[in-house]
């Protein structure tokens, strides 16, 4: 079983309007086996690699981590924010077609 890292930056929580928790990268191993429950306790185990997940500052830092652990990873680069430009008058524009 190779063990594979992802890093990437978490995107923005839908349930808040702040983004606080996507200033960092995150570190994470990808699943090498798939969950399944045990037959005395019923609990699933997947590993203990799946629970680790590690913050660091920028892509560099988790990228020289991973190499100085000789850990293959994947770096995923986070999307792109379009903020449309709106003002309070195109609310009442004589040509509007379109909801905002």
């Amino acid at each position: 079983m190779s063990v594979k890292a992802k890093i990437y930056r978490p995107a923005k929580t839908a349930m808040q309007s702040g983004k606080r928790k996507t200033k960092y990268w995150v570190f994470e191993y990808m699943p090498v086996v798939k969950n399944t429950p045990e037959p005395l306790m019923g609990w699933n185990s997947g590993g203990t690699l799946q629970q680790v997940r590690l913050e660091f500052n920028t892509a560099n830092e988790a990228i020289a981590y991973a190499n100085k652990k000789g850990i293959p990873y994947e770096v995923l680069e986070p999307h792109s924010r379009v903020v449309h430009p709106k003002s309070y008058t195109n609310n009442f524009a004589y040509n509007r077609r379109t909801a905002f």
